[in-house]
């Protein structure tokens, strides 16, 4: 009776320890690991990091250089840092973080309906071309948090938000350059996949070798 009580305890035990294990394999971390090259753009890389599957991927950034973490953002500088996913928008996709739909004074609907057609249709560069954040774009915040710049507003007649972030772009061969108002891009494939694996909350970090400028 004892030996049957035993051998009873020891497989519960057992079993928890099992579901804990399980559990502990279904749990995911998604991350960006960037890592710029100021001196050679072209050799700026990205790396998806999706539980064990990594994909490594060229990146773009801003045309004047590279800012030191936590300060405050600067058009045509990319910030290093870590970073917090706080949005995420395309045509199809629509995330955002709760305090942000506040902030907009609009509704979650009327963002999703028209926030990225709208941002997405304004000629930035004023070259004539609209489309400049491809097929999508992944809003980023700073950890810890810092004073930002960033807004909704309306432009050129266009309800738009601004933030740094990830985004595609309407030319691939801008990405690995270093052209961008200070937003890092990627190219459309790269963007497809980033936006069918990332989600809110997801961390980015952003290193370079090379100096930052203040």
């Amino acid at each position: 009776m004892l030996l049957a009580v035993l051998v009873t305890l020891t497989s519960c035990a057992s079993g928890d320890d099992l579901g804990a294990e399980i559990g502990h394999t279904r749990e995911v971390r998604r991350s960006v690991r960037i890592q710029l090259d100021s001196e050679n753009p072209s050799a700026s890389e990205g790396t998806l990091v999706d539980g064990q599957t990594t994909h490594s991927f060229p990146v773009g950034f801003g045309r004047l250089g590279l800012a030191c973490a936590g300060s405050r953002f600067q058009d045509g500088l990319t910030p290093l840092g870590r970073f917090r996913i706080n949005a995420i928008l395309s045509n199809s996709d629509f995330a955002m973080d709760d305090d942000l739909v506040k902030q907009s004074g609009k509704s979650e609907a009327e963002l999703k309906a028209s926030l990225f057609r709208n941002m997405n249709a304004i000629d930035f560069k004023g070259d004539g071309q609209s489309g400049e954040y491809g097929i999508g774009y992944i809003s980023l915040v700073p950890v810890p948090t810092t004073d930002q710049p960033f807004q909704f507003n309306t432009y050129d007649g266009k309800f738009r938000w601004y933030s740094f972030a990830i985004h595609g772009t309407n030319d691939d061969r801008r990405v690995g350059q270093s052209l961008t108002g200070g937003c890092i891009n990627v190219k459309q494939d790269t963007l497809k996949t980033l936006l069918g694996t990332l989600q809110l909350g997801d961390e980015v970090v952003i290193s370079s070798d090379s100096p930052c400028l203040y």
